[in-house]
């Protein structure tokens, strides 16, 4: 085990994690990259917070709930923030953020203009890797808010390489590197490299600030950081003690200047009122336009060590800084340089440790920034709706529209602790069906963190007290994909299947969201199930959130959630009755019978399609008439993901004392085990067989299959698609009383408004959804065994066992990333600097999703959350990790003693 693995022990709680628990824990990347345009900070009447705070005010704004920065670091609860800020002489403000166009800015939504990497973070943080490239060129603001806004949605994205802001390779290549010493002794490397053909000069700015925790409230006072020498500065922390940081010189021995503003709003700038005299934005108006709005006496709750350095073509100069505690020398040089050598030495074994011996170099880079991103992406999530509903003492209270507007019913939610984001950037806010594909890749690496996650997001202070899990901050009662039971039950089986406390405590609070599920998303209690977009925003013909009156929409893919879900709390309640922690029988039998009745709905309602193979939703409308919508997408495959595999004597328990499940057994003519273990639907030697659980009849699976595995329906080079290429040319058309709708297949990015900003599930590849179905294919092989065989792909001719089949699946999906024959990652699609240039080549992002015919990243730029999916498929395919099917197997036979 090595260093680093020893070193993380994770915490239960953030006043645990803080005080008593892993100090490690204490410094992390827990800020966001976008702070302006989120919900928190929109205090406006209509609710439109991309206009409220844009990326223009940013830098002159005072944040109510959160900061943001460059290559952000921060303590766990963001008392105090270090960042970086650059100057190229040429742009018209500092660089202290990363830009990007807001949702109604961008011809596919909101969407970052700049080109950053994470590459390189261990669990504790005691080392983390981050590069930003930063053009020598004005930056082309206007111009891309421009061009972009005169884009319609068919035409593409104007990126900022298209700008010409890096032709020439002038820009500068700057990596930030943090390295702990210890918890609290943080060293800062600044590299600055010249890709350009001529010397220049940048000003780099490295920065620290509190965040504004005075403005708010009466009996608040702020805090003030003060220059104890030329390169140095003192730092009282509210629960650290007094901190210091020191600054080494520039690579020409030139010591910095510092530079003192506070982290106040410019009213003066923003409302023409007066305010402080250094506020927010004093440095950037001072080294910009040399104005004289920084504290001359060298004190303030901001400061940046300024400085000016000039680099040959091809070179690279360094910065150095520490933060440490005030009574520990601040050496700079050899054990500067010894700590941060041994970090990253530390964090090579870590993940030599994680990688399969049969993986690829290329494939154990591409899990290892994987692991990065997923472990950049953690913030702290502040946010007390209560009080953002009414308002701050002292402070101007919000207009009255906000009481019955967004999110006004869960004034029960009250988060202040680090979660893992979707994207820091894109979607700087915890979204609970994103997480759950999070936590399934971090249990890899900080199997601790994951589970906090998965217990975080059903705490009292987050579930609504009806049961209801919050979805995200833009509105928390939307309703997502009920994925959180499978999502624990991965976990648990990663980690090794021993935190059986674990899983008694999450199955509590998802019994209730459960019930809130039965309660009121099946409006007529017939078992099928409603719900809405669900994740997939715009899957369908229609808007399924939002359903003219009288129309009732019920939908195959809630009903094959709320399946798989019964399951996976079945699968939970049998560990814990296998565990002998507490009883469970009655739970084990209450999850067959709901999956019974749900099967038995799906059945009497007429869900299956068999035109397409595939489920189909039911459009109920005012007049009575029931129309099914029988699109060819994703929504059709989601209750084959409900298989589960039931053993013997809870079989005979459950058909003795369940009544909807022994009329299961009846009905399908199962009743009977001797004709079942003919059948080849019981299997296993006598006393201890298994009987396939599920949706899908095992009849109707080949049809099912031949629709996925086709190369002109699903099946694409990359991995399965949303929605079937058959739609390319055959578009679906949804005609109903009062309602005309059609869909086709869309393979990049979405051109229509319906859900809004640049969600699509029209064509393109999903990693959640991939996962998802290969993982389910993995239960009906260790069912069927050898001898089940499918065609693969329809219409090769070529039979081929499940098994093999989730094999090459998995291949599908990684080789998104992979460089093939020619050098070129799919990923990258047709952008030939990202391709070939060796600055730019092997450095990750990780799509939202992916083109479905030539696998070309798409959406969000960082939403490494569920993308980083890759990194548990490149453990999985290599046999680094069980299957939770095998790790509970093993575990419920060493429960019975065999």
């Amino acid at each position: 085990m090595g260093v680093e693995t020893e070193r993380v022990r994770g915490f239960e709680s953030l006043d645990e994690g803080l005080r008593t628990g892993d100090p490690w824990y204490r410094w992390g990347p827990y800020l966001s990259e976008r702070q302006w345009g989120t919900v928190r900070e929109d205090y406006s009447p209509d609710g439109e917070a991309w206009s409220y705070l844009p990326h223009d005010r940013a830098r002159s704004q005072a944040y109510r709930w959160g900061e943001d920065g460059l290559a952000g670091f921060s303590d766990v609860e963001q008392r105090l923030c270090l960042g970086l800020a650059l100057w190229n002489g040429r742009d018209p403000i500092l660089k202290e953020r990363i830009f990007g166009l807001t949702g109604p800015e961008g011809n596919h939504g909101e969407d970052a203009k700049e080109y950053w990497w994470y590459l390189d973070a261990v669990p504790s943080h005691a080392w983390n890797r981050w590069r930003y490239h930063y053009p020598q060129r004005a930056f082309p603001y206007e111009d891309l808010v421009a061009t972009n806004g005169s884009r319609g949605r068919r035409d593409p994205e104007y990126e900022l390489l298209d700008t010409g802001a890096f032709d020439d390779d002038r820009y500068w290549v700057v990596e930030v590197h943090y390295a702990k010493a210890d918890p609290d002794d943080l060293l800062v490397t600044v590299e600055i490299t010249n890709a350009g053909p001529e010397r220049a000069e940048v000003h780099v700015l490295p920065s620290i600030w509190f965040r504004n925790t005075w403005s708010w409230g009466p009996a608040a006072t702020a805090p003030a950081m003060r220059a104890t020498g030329p390169a140095s500065v003192a730092v009282p922390h509210p629960f650290l003690g007094g901190l210091e940081l020191t600054a080494g010189p520039g690579p020409d021995g030139t010591a910095p200047d510092l530079l003192f503003c506070d982290n106040e709003t410019n009213l003066q700038r923003l409302y023409g009122r007066p305010g402080p005299r250094y506020p927010k934005d004093g440095i950037n108006d001072h080294v910009v336009h040399g104005a004289t709005t920084v504290n001359p006496d060298r004190t303030g709750t901001k400061c940046a060590v300024h400085h000016r350095v000039a680099v040959d073509p091809g070179a690279t100069a360094e910065l150095r800084l520490r933060l440490r505690p005030e009574d520990r020398p601040a050496d700079l040089g050899e054990e500067f340089a010894r700590v941060r050598d041994l970090r990253r030495a530390e964090a090579d074994e870590f993940y030599a440790e994680l990688t399969p011996a049969a993986a690829s170099a290329d494939e154990a880079n591409v899990m290892r920034q994987a692991f990065a991103g997923l472990l950049w992406s953690k913030q702290l999530y502040h946010y007390d709706v209560a009080r953002w509903l009414d308002g701050d003492a002292g402070q101007p209270a919000p207009p009255d529209s906000r009481h019955r507007g967004r999110n006004a019913r869960w004034r029960t939610f009250n988060s202040f602790d680090i979660m893992s984001m979707p994207d820091k950037w894109e979607y700087p806010w915890f979204a609970s069906w994103d997480l759950a594909f999070h936590c399934v890749a971090l249990a890899h690496v900080d199997p601790a963190f994951a589970k906090y996650q998965l217990l975080l997001v059903c705490r009292e202070w987050f579930q609504h007290p009806n049961g209801a899990l919050p979805a995200y901050e833009w509105d928390f009662g939307d309703v997502n994909p009920p994925v959180q039971a499978w999502a624990a039950v991965e976990v648990f089986a990663i980690d090794g299947a021993r935190d059986i406390d674990f899983l008694s405590r999450v199955f509590d609070k998802l019994l209730l969201n459960f019930t809130w599920w039965v309660n009121l998303e099946d409006s007529d209690g017939s078992n099928v199930f409603e719900g809405g977009f669900l994740g997939l925003d715009n899957i369908g013909p229609i808007d399924r959130s939002h359903l003219p009156p009288g129309y009732v929409l019920e939908q195959s893919d809630a009903t094959g959630w709320m399946a798989s879900y019964a399951l996976a709390m079945g699968v939970i309640a049998t560990v814990l009755r296998h565990s002998g922690q507490r009883p469970a029988d009655d739970l084990v039998r209450k999850f067959l019978e709901h999956l019974a009745a749900i099967r038995g709905a799906v059945e009497a309602e007429g869900l299956w399609d068999p035109q397409t193979g595939l489920f189909a939703d039911r459009l109920l409308t005012p007049d009575g008439t029931t129309v099914p919508v029988a699109v060819r997408s994703m929504v059709g495959v989601i209750p084959m993901l409900a298989a589960g595999v039931a053993d013997e004597p809870i079989l005979r328990r459950a058909a003795t004392a369940g009544k909807h499940f022994a009329d299961f057994l009846d009905r399908e003519g199962l009743n009977d085990q001797q004709e079942l273990a003919e059948r080849g639907l019981l299997r296993g030697e006598p006393g201890n067989r298994q009987m396939l659980l599920g949706v899908v009849g095992v009849d109707r699976l080949e049809s099912l299959f031949a629709q996925l595995f086709d190369p002109a329906e699903f099946l694409s080079p990359h991995g399965l698609r949303s929605v079937s290429a058959y739609h390319r040319e055959h578009p679906y058309v949804l005609d109903a009383p009062g309602l005309h709708a059609r869909i086709d297949y869309e393979p990049a990015e979405s051109t229509i408004p319906m859900f809004g900003g640049n969600s699509n599930w029209r064509g393109p590849v999903w990693f959640p959804v991939n996962h998802l179905v290969v993982t389910s294919l993995e239960r009906y092989h260790r069912f069927f065994g050898d001898d089940y065989t499918v065609e693969y792909p329809t219409g090769s001719g070529k039979r081929m066992r499940l098994d093999e089949v989730v094999g090459d699946l998995w291949e599908r999906l990684v080789s998104l990333f992979l460089a093939d024959e020619d050098g070129r990652r799919p990923c990258f699609g047709g952008v030939e600097r990202l391709q070939r240039d060796p600055r730019w080549k092997d450095n990750l992002v990780f799509s939202e999703y992916f083109h479905g015919d030539d696998g070309a990243g798409l959406g969000a730029s960082h939403q490494t959350g569920w993308t980083g999916l890759v990194a548990d498929v490149i453990r999985r395919r290599h046999g680094a990790v069980g299957s939770a099917g095998d790790v509970l197997r093993r575990l419920r036979d060493e429960g019975t003693g065999r």
